[in-house]
């Protein structure tokens, strides 16, 4: 046996004590790494990663960019940690579940569902929303009552999803025959967007979903609930430390609070009421008929004006149904329905013709415009203007001044329009400057032209995209603009 020589020698004792610091450094970044609060590493990055769906209840893309719910409260968790928003889209359920567990994001903001199972995987912050899960039907289709009138093959749920997991827990409760078919790529707006057209029978879907889908989808409707309320939360991991999860708690509380979370439920969830069958049908009925040759219009009086032309064919609709030669008993006429002192206010010669009745609309709409405090943003600015368009400045200041002596605040609207049906009542509109105005008339209003502007947004997203257009967007990993709300 030969014996090591000495230069032999230094080189396994320099190469020992290379590799020895080499450890030794990366312990030391490693502990120092895990020694760091996830908060902490949040904040000196200077972005928060969140892992998200592409979906109407939480994040879209609206008329002026990314919008949604979940966007908008993930927004502003962001700015109070004051550092950029960055959202990443995974493109399954399941993938959410592996991006948070690989730490490539921060969190999940996607309407996720707390439940047993994914209680076990991941820490959930404070609920913010509660949703009930629902059997979707086609209307016009035999409608089932109850688990025991689902056929094999008729129900279709997204894999690894909350809705497959209830599933589970009652077929191993008493229904043993049920079955679903598993779509590991689709998203539950999706298969909403598939029963609404024929192509499957049954889905599930969390009732939220369903309220916002059922302004789009003139067919589908809900044949009964397959559980209780359940709770929305945001996701961490487990593992992590709960700096970034305890500081989301505190914000949840805070905006609970001071009423932010009220508002943004109402601006997201508050006016997705559905029109009745009929009203749908005519809608998209004169989408097809109507609607092309006016919009040219519309956009024309857009840029004029600067408001959205989808805006204005909303205010169009809601005012005469896109009728040239509509008349009120009232006086008023033509396709945005003007007096003739407002038709001569904004220059208009010819209420009768469509061209020029639009363009003295948005005229119009952007002289009370002016009247509404600078300091009020969208979209309340633009829910005040159109409540003051239909009844009048004088009448909505009055409103306002109710709201705040009942303690609401009067740039809001989802205060305001509390107060506007008190105007036809005797005690409150004695106390005013203008008096009596059938104050329930804005209210209905200025819904049914959010429900239309919706509409009309959607159809145009749809027209971009060869389907949903929930399902058909980029994907974005790059620092996303604030929401105005």
């Amino acid at each position: 046996m030969s014996t090591p020589t000495n230069s032999q020698t230094q080189i396994s004792v320099a190469f020992t004590v290379v590799l020895l610091l080499a450890a030794f450094i990366a312990v030391a970044v490693f502990l120092q790494h895990r020694a760091t609060p996830l908060l902490e590493k949040v904040k000196q990055r200077g972005e928060l990663v969140v892992a998200t769906r592409r979906s109407p209840a939480a994040v879209f893309e609206g008329a002026n960019g990314p919008d949604g719910f979940e966007y908008a409260l993930a927004h502003l968790f962001a700015e109070a940690l004051g550092v950029e928003l960055r959202l990443v889209f995974p493109k399954t359920v399941e993938q959410l579940f592996v991006d948070i567990d690989r730490r490539r994001a921060d969190m999940v903001s996607a309407g996720l569902t707390v439940t047993p199972q994914r209680q076990k995987r991941l820490a959930f912050s404070t609920p913010y929303l509660t949703v009930s899960e629902q059997v979707v039907y086609r209307a016009g289709q035999l409608r089932p009552r109850s688990l025991t009138d689902i056929a094999a093959g008729d129900l279709h749920v997204v894999a690894s999803s909350s809705h497959e997991e209830t599933l589970r827990r009652l077929r191993d409760s008493g229904h043993p025959r049920l079955t679903w078919r598993r779509h590991r790529s689709d998203s539950t707006s999706h298969l909403l967007s598939q029963v609404d057209r024929g192509k499957i029978r049954l889905t599930v879907a969390d009732s939220n979903a369903v309220a916002m889908k059922r302004r789009f989808y003139r067919h589908i409707a809900t044949a009964f609930d397959i559980s209780e309320s359940q709770p929305i939360a945001w996701a961490f991991r487990k593992s992590d430390d709960h700096s970034l999860r305890d500081a989301a708690n505190r914000f949840l509380g805070s905006i609970q609070q001071d009423g932010t979370l009220q508002r943004l439920r109402a601006r997201f969830f508050g006016h997705t009421g559905r029109l009745n069958f009929v009203d749908t049908r005519e809608f998209w009925r004169n989408v097809r008929d109507r609607l092309p040759a006016l919009r040219p219009y519309f956009e024309q009086a857009a840029a004029e004006t600067g408001y959205d032309w989808r805006l204005l064919a909303a205010i169009g609709y809601q005012e005469s149904l896109w009728n040239p030669k509509a008349k009120s008993p009232t006086g008023v006429r033509g396709l945005m329905m003007l007096t003739q002192n407002t038709a001569k206010m904004m220059g208009i010669s010819d209420r009768l013709d469509p061209e020029q009745s639009i363009r003295g609309g948005a005229r119009y709409l952007k002289r009370v415009m002016r009247k509404i405090p600078d300091r009020i943003k969208q979209p309340d600015r633009n829910w005040l203007a159109l409540a003051s368009y239909n009844v009048g400045f004088g009448h909505l200041e009055d409103a306002r001044r109710i709201t705040q002596g009942n303690g609401g605040d009067p740039d809001r609207w989802i205060d305001v329009k509390e107060s506007l049906p008190l105007l036809s009542r005797k005690k409150w509109y004695q106390q005013t400057k203008h008096g009596y105005a059938r104050g329930w008339e804005p209210v209905k209003y200025v819904a049914n032209i959010r429900k239309y502007y919706d509409l009309l947004v959607w159809l145009e997203q749809r027209e971009n995209n060869a389907d949903d257009p929930f399902e058909a967007q980029p994907e974005s990993g790059g620092i996303i603009l604030p929401p105005s709300f």
